[in-house]
């Protein structure tokens, strides 16, 4: 949100500049993420002066041009070559100085002593659009006579500088969504914090004393159908109004914080809108038919063109407001094409309204319209303020385009807002601001807040919360208001400090985290963070992640962010090919995340059926080392990704052998391993398939792990820390040539070996396989090493052959493998 220094004192009247406002208003809590010098003229005119010619001649060999001699007010005239056709001698006109930067639209040039036609030039004599003031180039801007040579151009059209404050809104303080809104905070804060700010030069807001209605010329009946929509609905007519563009003050307020003037109708109420935070709008009253407007919803599917010139299809809750046959605008989020301000519009009908906040903010998703009348009423603005906030419109109005207020006001209210009553305990502030703040001292801060006090007793107050303060409705927001005043620094600090023990959870989640995390950092990967909402299209065709099983989004942002992940991989998947897009094809990725699943049938509950589990995932794709003048290009296999899955299970202490591993082939796999612990699944890692990876439009293989970290957490602590000492006797190792089914997998040699020998057996090794015409069809060649050791003693031969046959025996058993020799 943007607030304007000039515009701010309007209602304030103070000395401070706008860095010392700048740090008030961030300790208060509407933090300034900027603040930018802002000029309405580019360059503020720097460097150009009021100048007389004094002579004008034509140039001996230019016809186009003319010698002119101008007095700039530095005693020696300046001679100055001229090629507008208007200059003439006597005239009062704008010089560009040696040195001063001519701006023209997006370009820029500097003014330079220079030679034209055997001439020399000293400067420029400027045009409108050479200045900045206007658009026209048909010739130099001519002055009044009465302009004084060598006066500062900026002085002479009152340029006037301005700041602008970028303020970091926080969404429940719309109440401070306006000039005025900051003036009274700022306002709350010089009364309690400073002496020489006295209540007689408190902020002050528009009277609107004058208003008076002219005649009854245009009276126009409202009804409010939908009063739940809409608590509150007033208006008057205007007619006699000539719309035509605002006077130079008013756009210039709007281009401050970044408005674009439309016409001065339109301007007015957008002034109004940000002056007080309550949005208006101005239908044409000719298009008003039937000259009743109708505050109702329309039945579903209904078409209605916006003033973007866009046909959108109503919802059966958008709310309407309607003339007697058809819908004018969408309340409280964007006007109609057909009852918008023209230039031939004389007669207006005005409108301000506040509106249920869900209703807007509904509307305002459905249909993607992000506007700032809607962003103030989904918040929730001040319903006492329509009102008044129509009376300053309409007399604005009929300042700067003339015309008769000619109907007295319509104001629906069947149900008015009352203030939030509440008791505050003086114990209960100290208790949470932790030191004693005296009475007297909230009293004034909570005054200059403008929230009433009822009653008061020496341990409290009963108090009464404006309607537009929305956001404090307990007695911790009444505290967090005087404390956000009276000054966090104010707060004393102590040598003494409290504190207790605490037993945190073994394993430490975040811990593990960052360990992994530099883990696979170190190991060339690179973190991503993909959006936790994510599209049902996904889902629609799964069987692993069936559709019904994802929590879906009531208003989505957009269709691509209707429902929350189930895994992880589709956000890697977009990662990968939004990186293969860019020539980037070698790539080692991982994200931890959180995943949500809901169970259809979930007893009622509410939140029974919710669940929401961590996840880590690796995905590999491409070459896993660049090809070079001696070395091929290495491409990334499935067994790179095996090997990285490993590691993380073996950095976390997790036992690879304590697990149990097997085969898997679904929709998402071609081919992997799925890791197992008990009936606890922890990791699943394989090939992703190919039709899978024909949806994000991937050519090249991508390997892909699945990590189950809640589960991998519950492992680690039942783990715990292990350690042996280190081996006294040596290892031995024996090799054999095994000829197996092709079908048989090496974990199945692991399996059987380990468990025919649990005491001696410390590693196998698959060092080889060989397929071909030495081998029988649907054969193949296992060359396996087996590691055999002793804690205790040395091993003899009769031990380690006596341990190998029994070795063989199994696996000839249990795989079919027979050893050849």
């Amino acid at each position: 949100m943007q607030i304007s220094y000039r515009w701010l004192r309007d209602y304030i009247q103070t000395s401070l500049s706008p860095e010392e406002i700048s740090e008030i208003l961030t300790s208060i809590g509407l933090e300034v993420e900027s603040l930018e010098e802002y000029c309405p003229v580019k360059g503020g005119l720097e460097g150009f002066v009021i100048g007389e010619v004094l002579t004008c001649r034509k140039h001996p060999d230019a016809d186009k041009l003319s010698i002119t001699t101008v007095n700039a007010g530095t005693g020696e005239p300046l001679g100055i070559i001229c090629g507008a056709p208007n200059v003439a001698a006597g005239q009062k006109v704008v010089i560009a100085t040696i040195g001063t930067t001519i701006y023209m639209g997006n370009d820029s040039f500097v003014i330079k002593k220079a030679k034209i036609r055997g001439v020399e030039s000293s400067g420029m004599i400027c045009a409108e659009d050479e200045l900045g003031l206007g658009k026209s180039h048909d010739g130099i801007m001519v002055l009044d006579v009465s302009a004084a040579p060598g006066t500062p151009a900026k002085d002479y059209f009152k340029i006037e500088t301005d700041y602008i404050f970028e303020i970091g809104l926080t969404p429940n303080r719309i109440d401070a969504a306006s000039h005025i809104g900051v003036a009274r905070d700022l306002a709350a804060y010089l009364a309690t914090n400073t002496n020489s700010f006295t209540k007689d030069r408190d902020y002050s807001i528009p009277s609107v004393d004058a208003f008076a209605v002219d005649n009854h010329t245009r009276p126009i009946e409202v009804i409010v159908e939908n009063t739940g929509a809409c608590p509150r609905y007033a208006g008057l007519t205007i007619s006699g109004v000539s719309v035509a563009p605002s006077p130079e003050w008013l756009q210039n307020r709007l281009r401050a914080i970044g408005l674009t003037p439309v016409n001065n109708v339109v301007d007015a109420t957008n002034y109004v809108l940000h002056e007080m935070a309550q949005p208006l709008h101005a239908f044409d009253a000719d298009k008003i038919t039937g000259g009743k407007v109708i505050v109702k919803t329309l039945p579903a599917g209904t078409s209605f063109v916006t003033l973007d010139g866009v046909e959108r299809k109503l919802d059966a809750e958008d709310l309407m407001i309607c003339n007697a046959s058809e819908g004018m605008c969408i309340g409280g989020v964007f006007g109609g094409r057909e009852s918008g301000i023209s230039d031939g519009t004389t007669s207006i009908f005005l409108e301000s309204a506040y509106f249920n906040p869900a209703y807007i903010r509904r509307t305002s998703k459905r249909h993607g319209l992000n506007t700032d009348a809607s962003f103030r009423f989904e918040r929730g603005i001040d319903p006492s303020n329509t009102v008044y906030a129509l009376k300053r419109a309409a007399l604005l109005i009929k300042e700067i385009a003339g015309g008769q207020i000619s109907s007295d006001i319509a104001d629906i209210y069947p149900n008015p807002v009352n203030p939030f009553r509440m008791e505050l305990n003086f114990r209960h502030v100290c208790k949470f601001v932790g030191q004693e703040i005296e009475s007297k001292t909230i009293k004034k801060i909570l005054e200059a807040l403008e929230i009433e006090i009822e009653s008061q007793t020496a341990y409290a107050m009963v108090i009464k919360v404006p309607p537009y303060r929305v956001d404090v409705q307990r007695e911790a927001d009444i505290v967090e208001e005087i404390l956000r005043i009276y000054g966090y620094n104010n707060v004393d600090s102590s040598d003494e400090m409290h504190t207790t023990l605490t037993c945190s959870q073994k394993p430490d989640r975040e811990k593990a985290v960052n360990v992994i995390s530099d883990f696979l950092g170190s190991c060339g990967f690179n973190e991503i963070m993909s959006n936790s909402l994510t599209k049902t299209s996904y889902y629609r065709q799964s069987e692993r992640f069936p559709a019904n099983r994802c929590v879906n989004i009531l208003n989505p942002l957009s269709q691509d962010l209707d429902c929350m992940r189930q895994t992880l991989l589709f956000g890697g998947l977009e990662a990968i090919i939004y990186n293969i897009n860019r020539k980037n094809t070698g790539l080692k990725l991982y994200e931890f995340g959180n995943c949500y699943v809901v169970e259809p049938e979930h007893d009622g509950q509410v939140l029974k059926g919710y669940t929401e589990k961590q996840r880590l995932a690796l995905f590999i794709t491409g070459d896993k080392a660049a090809g070079n003048w001696n070395t091929p290009e290495q491409p990334s296999t499935f067994f790179s990704l095996k090997a990285y899955a490993e590691n993380v299970l073996k950095r976390t202490g997790i036992h690879i052998k304590s697990l149990k591993i097997a085969g898997i082939q679904n929709e998402i796999f071609t081919e992997g391993l799925a890791y197992t612990a008990g009936k606890n699944l922890l990791v699943e890692a394989g090939t992703v398939n190919r039709k899978l990876l024909k949806q994000f439009d991937i050519k090249a293989p991508v390997y892909y792990a699945d990590f189950r970290w809640d589960a991998v957490l519950q492992m680690i602590a039942r783990a715990g820390n292990r350690y042996r000492d280190l081996p006294r006797f040596p290892e031995v190792r024996r090799d054999l040539s095994l000829m197996v089914d092709k079908k048989v997998r090496f974990a199945e040699i692991c399996d059987a070996a380990n468990r025919t020998e649990r005491k001696l057996l410390k590693n196998i090794n698959l060092f080889d396989v060989y397929e071909g015409d030495k081998v029988e069809s649907g054969k193949k060649s296992y060359a396996v090493s087996f590691v055999l050791q002793d804690m205790e003693q040395t091993l003899t031969d009769r031990q380690i052959d006596k341990t190998m046959q029994r070795i063989a025996e199994a696996l000839a058993k249990e795989t079919g493998a027979q050893v050849r020799q």
